[in-house]
């Protein structure tokens, strides 16, 4: 099985040919290819490429599904007997990508 370990948005992530992933947003409208760069492992199976830190001359391309935003999350702060109370709600924003080839 061909698998690929890209970085982005500050986190690394296994991927193969076909996962749709949700990452941290990245530009770009539905339907346009985006290439990641920063490919620190591919594996093809019974050869492995382990990059210093990333691999020259390899890629990882997909397509752009989906731009939305997570369910919103909570944010409360609480100071006990002092009467301080702060809620907050936040909705992080992603990008639904669907990786197409792994090359090099």
């Amino acid at each position: 099985m061909m698998y690929a370990v890209i970085q982005t948005g500050g986190k690394q992530v296994k991927v193969a040919p076909g996962d749709e992933l949700r990452v941290e947003k990245l530009s770009g409208e539905v339907g346009e290819t985006i290439v990641f760069d920063k490919v620190l492992i591919t594996s093809t199976g019974d050869q492995i490429n382990i990059g210093t830190p990333y691999l020259e001359n390899t890629k990882v391309t997909g397509q752009i599904k989906r731009q939305g935003k997570e369910r919103k999350i909570i944010v409360f702060k609480y100071k006990k007997r002092k009467g301080y109370r702060k809620k907050q709600g936040h909705r992080q924003p992603f990008t639904l990508v669907k990786i197409e080839n792994i090359e090099g």
